[in-house]
């Protein structure tokens, strides 16, 4: 087998690789939309559907794992073949954590509507996952063209998601303080809030490995956080 064979049959291993990971990035955005849609609409069918749909993102992840290490065992691939290769992986993982927190959020929306509900709350939560959805179709989009300053952008925009998310934890903080029966729902509230800073942290180490996978490089300057908040009330 030539060489100019074996690079062709790498290059259609990546492009299959790179769809599977479209397609699992598709399926992700729809979980955060429904997840939060879920949440403001109090629709718990939908809820569900997140819950049930999180299988599809969880067998893609298994899938493209798989592909990705026999590509490496068989093709052996170097250098800047081999980044690609391993920015995959990477990719995939964020990918499908990122989906099992739209579940964990789909999951608590079925709760909360046993519970009176927190007026603005939910909207609010939704326009942080809208903010989180629009951050992963881009870095998505900066992967397929290589684009590291589009990826330096979605890294840039995680303060605003962190900032809405301060803004929450200050709410809910004054929503417990001042009735005792809103304690329960806002500390449900409030981890969903969390939930979707999270997927924010892990939508820009997506956009950090597009910008590994173009220059070779880390982004140089520690990203800023905005997450000031006291972990006290946090998941672990």
């Amino acid at each position: 087998m030539n060489e100019q064979h074996i690079q062709s049959a790498y290059d259609r291993d990546l492009e299959a690789l790179q769809a599977q990971i479209m397609k699992m990035g598709g399926l992700v955005e729809a979980a955060i939309n429904n997840a939060a849609k879920s949440l403001e609409t109090r629709d718990e069918e939908l809820a569900a559907e997140v819950v049930k749909a999180d299988k599809a993102i969880d067998a893609l992840e298994e899938l493209i794992n798989q592909e990705a290490a026999r590509v490496i065992a068989l093709r052996a691939p170097t250098a800047g073949d081999l980044r690609v290769v391993l920015t995959i992986i990477k990719v995939s993982t964020a990918l499908e954590r990122i989906g099992d927190y739209a579940k964990n959020i789909a999951k608590r929306t079925s709760v909360l509507i046993t519970m009176p509900a927190i007026e603005e709350a939910p909207s609010a939560l939704r326009r942080m996952g809208k903010t989180v959805e629009i951050m992963l179709k881009d870095a998505l989009d900066s992967y397929i063209h290589r684009d590291a300053e589009l990826a330096g952008d979605v890294i840039e925009r995680d303060l605003d998601v962190d900032q809405m998310y301060n803004a929450l934890f200050r709410e809910f903080l004054t929503f417990m303080m001042e009735d005792a029966r809103q304690i329960s729902p806002c500390m449900h509230l409030h981890f969903i809030a969390k939930n979707v800073e999270r997927m924010g942290d892990l939508v820009t180490a997506i956009a950090e490995q597009v910008v590994y996978l173009v220059t070779g490089e880390m982004p140089d300057e520690q990203r800023p956080k905005g997450d000031v908040t006291s972990t006290a009330l946090t998941e672990e």
